[in-house]
């Protein structure tokens, strides 16, 4: 997925124990990788430690992202990648509604 970011010298930094934690409790969403999948420092952008793009606090309904999925929506934008991600967080809300009805 491409993505467009708007910064340069911003970049996520923690100490280690959070770091552990976020790992731990699978709250980081998005990583910066390569074309094939790999975290690498060619990858990251602005030296985001683990190559974090992205994480969500600990009750996973709220979260932070430094890429700018609304600047890749359409394919008038050049283009629809950043559509997934606003199409998954419909997906996840849909499907926590459904269950709760059940």
């Amino acid at each position: 997925m491409r993505v467009p970011i708007a910064h340069g010298e911003g970049c996520y930094f923690a100490d280690e124990a959070t770091i552990a934690q976020l790992k731990a409790k699978n709250q980081i969403l998005w990583q910066y990788v390569n074309a094939q999948g790999e975290l690498t420092d060619a990858a990251n952008p602005n030296g985001s430690l683990q190559n974090i793009a992205g994480i969500c606090n600990d009750r996973r309904n709220v979260a932070g992202l430094m890429p700018h999925p609304e600047r890749a929506s359409e394919g008038l934008l050049g283009s629809a990648d950043g559509r997934l991600i606003f199409e998954s967080l419909i997906h996840a809300l849909e499907s926590k509604i459904v269950a709760k009805a059940a």
